[in-house]
């Protein structure tokens, strides 16, 4: 399915709506895009946009032009705070052209997962590279990935066989040009992990062993024991380490793109940031500018994301005017540990849920509830190697039943040097506290895990946007449909960042760097005193629960209109509220910190999947509706979500440049 635009006009709840011309192929027909799917953020910003055909190459020849030259303000700088983050691995003294706070580079990659160090290192033989990412480099989604990347190694297997359970567990609403893509090109993406140093497990013949997980036909995950996503971290991050043309910037935390208008097209010119340790504001103006922030799972209370994944680079790109599709599909991992179930209680509460990989159900492990009844043989009859909505909604429907608090996952009726041998992460992690996977079943309950949605791509992963291009989850490639497949994710992300190379270097070759002065920059609340500023950072962490609670109670697992319309005004007045509450201390619209940044970014993208998911009248994949229980072929199609007139916004969904001094 692929999605061909005309000129774009969204609607927005306070304007008129306005006729969108915007078709869907499906094989040779050409059909309207449902009323139903055409979607408009409650309070979302945004002018009319022109977007091409789904598989566009931007007209880089194009001037990009700067519709008005905004005056520049004096950055402050915080009040020194106490901070635990550590070092980065490198440190960037003189690593580019400088001017005043600004740096200048050929490339930008916002994000330091898979996708952004494999884009970095291929981008790099061509220009200068900045990898801009909010942490410590490592802290990504990435490298909390146990179970593998998924392709086509088995003489047995095939293309075709993949691209059917790719298909089938995205409940029909995947790309099919972008599925066969990622299953013909990902062997030579592995290929290409193992040349630059990344050690997979090997069987007793010599070759890849190749695990199975659930929704695959064949065995097909190429991994690293039970911590594949920390191999592969670690091996992209020593070549980019040895890469003299990149350059890491360890703890400057993304706040918005910076953008100009050309007509109605949108261009990219790079970044804003802040750097969280030193809390200078830094911008970094570059001619392209990859997207590689990872998901949003911390819009809900359990996830197994890190505490970094906030959402940030789809809320960038919604302000920045980039189309976002498909954020009704979000995956709730079927098994995370479970802390109630554990023998000794934990002492806090975890930053992140942990995660049990797919792979434990792929091994032979067996789902009980807490009356040691199998349960996944009546859902489906795949059991617990059905795909994750399908094991993720059975679990959820026990709970409830039951009125139990988490579910058993059992391996332990297998070999226990073979448990030890595949899975030593979760084995040693488990027995911290007091549980024996090799003689105890693992209390396991679901938990948000990954943004199906997210910043439309094309199939070189160009946005609308000109100069941005985005890879891995930040991006909605039509891959996953309404489901991802298993370990199907760091494979998308390795095939899109190489896709986004050559268009990229094309783009860099024809463009030049832009005046940082064309922008107002955003500035540090030192001004409102450090008692303010402390106040503001723990009612903002109170928030953060409210509106994650929110979404766990209304829209989780199982949805309804109502409780998702509940949602909606829920989640509108609590942001009105604090806004309100920000701009009472003295809270301008340009002031940035972390706390505050990230709950717009939070806030920004729990709309955007509430909309989405209200505009889904049927229940498919990871979308599971009470009022719409059953497919509707004439809703098989994505969810979009366009840029829309800023009638009436609020703060969380403008981008800071814009904002009237």
């Amino acid at each position: 399915m692929r999605l061909n635009f005309a000129r774009i006009l969204a609607w927005h709840p306070v304007c008129s709506r306005e006729v969108l011309t915007c078709t869907v192929e499906q094989g040779s027909a050409e059909n309207k895009v449902p009323e139903n799917l055409l979607v408009h953020p409650a309070r979302l910003s945004g002018d009319a946009v022109k977007m091409k055909s789904r598989d566009f190459q931007p007209d880089l020849e194009k001037s990009c032009g700067v519709s008005k030259i905004l005056q520049v303000r004096e950055h402050s700088i915080y009040p020194a705070l106490a901070s635990d983050n550590r070092a980065i691995n490198r440190t960037v003294t003189a690593s580019c052209s400088r001017d005043g706070e600004t740096k200048y580079f050929d490339f930008a990659v916002i994000g330091s997962g898979v996708a952004g160090l494999k884009y970095a290192l291929e981008v790099s033989k061509h220009g200068s590279v900045a990898v801009i990412t909010k942490a410590e480099p490592h802290e990504s989604n990435t490298n909390y990935a146990q179970g593998g990347v998924s392709a086509v190694l088995d003489p047995l297997d095939s293309v075709e066989n993949h691209m059917r359970d790719t298909i089938v567990a995205g409940a029909y609403l995947c790309d099919e040009e972008t599925v066969k893509v990622v299953c013909t090109e990902g062997p030579d993406r592995v290929r290409e992990l193992i040349s630059i140093g990344a050690s997979f497990d090997y069987g007793d013949d010599g070759k890849l062993h190749l695990a199975r997980e659930g929704g695959h036909s064949h065995h097909r995950i190429v991994h690293a024991a039970d911590m594949t996503g920390r191999e592969i971290e670690r091996a992209l991050l020593k070549a980019v380490n040895n890469d003299p043309n990149i350059f890491m910037f360890g703890h400057h935390f993304a706040i918005d793109l910076l953008t100009s208008q050309d007509g109605s097209e949108t261009c990219c010119h790079g970044v804003d940031t802040l750097n969280t340790e030193t809390q200078e504001v830094i911008r970094f103006i570059s001619k392209v500018t990859l997207l590689a922030s990872g998901g949003a799972g911390h819009i809900y209370p359990t996830t197994t994301n890190p505490l970094v994944s906030t959402g940030d680079g789809t809320a960038m790109a919604h302000r920045a005017q980039a189309v976002i599709s498909n954020m009704e599909f979000v995956q709730f991992h079927p098994t995370a540990l479970a802390d109630e179930g554990l023998p000794i209680k934990l002492t806090k509460s975890r930053e992140n849920a942990f995660l049990i990989t797919e792979a434990v159900r792929g091994d032979g492990g067996i789902l009980y509830n807490l009356g040691m009844e199998r349960f996944m043989l009546t859902y489906d009859e795949r059991a617990e190697l059905a795909p994750r909505d399908v094991v993720a909604r059975s679990i959820d429907d026990q709970l409830k039943k039951r009125n139990e608090k988490y579910v058993l996952l059992d391996i332990s009726h297998k070999p226990r040097d073979k448990i030890l041998a595949h899975f030593p992460n979760i084995a040693v992690e488990c027995l911290r506290y007091g549980l024996d996977i090799t003689r105890e079943p693992i209390p396991v309950v679901p938990a948000a895990h990954y943004m199906c949605g997210g910043v439309r791509a094309g199939l070189h992963g160009e946005t609308n946007v000109w100069g941005l291009y985005v890879a891995g989850e930040v991006a909605c490639t039509g891959l996953h449909g309404a489901n991802r497949l298993a370990s199907n994710s760091l494979l998308e992300a390795l095939v899109f960042a190489q896709r986004a190379v050559e268009p990229s270097i094309d783009h860099m070759g024809r463009s030049s760097l832009t005046s940082s002065d064309l922008w107002a920059r955003p500035v540090t609340p030192v001004t409102l005193g450090r008692e303010v500023i402390l106040d503001i950072i723990e009612n903002t962490r109170e928030v953060r629960k409210k509106l994650q609670l929110i979404m766990w109670d209304y829209v989780g697992i199982i949805r309804s209109t109502s409780r998702l319309k509940t949602a909606e005004l829920r989640i509108g007045e609590l942001e009105a509220k604090w806004e309100e509450y920000l701009f009472r201390q003295g809270w301008e619209t340009n002031m940035v910190d972390l706390e505050a940044c990230e709950m717009r970014n939070l806030f920004d993208c729990a709309k955007l999947v509430v909309s989405s998911a209200l505009a889904r009248h049927e229940s498919r994949g990871l979308h599971f509706t009470i009022d719409f229980p059953h497919l509707r072929e004439s809703k098989r199609q994505p969810t979009v979500i366009f840029p829309c007139s800023p009638v009436k916004v609020t703060w969380s969904s403008q981008q800071l440049h814009k904002q009237p001094h």
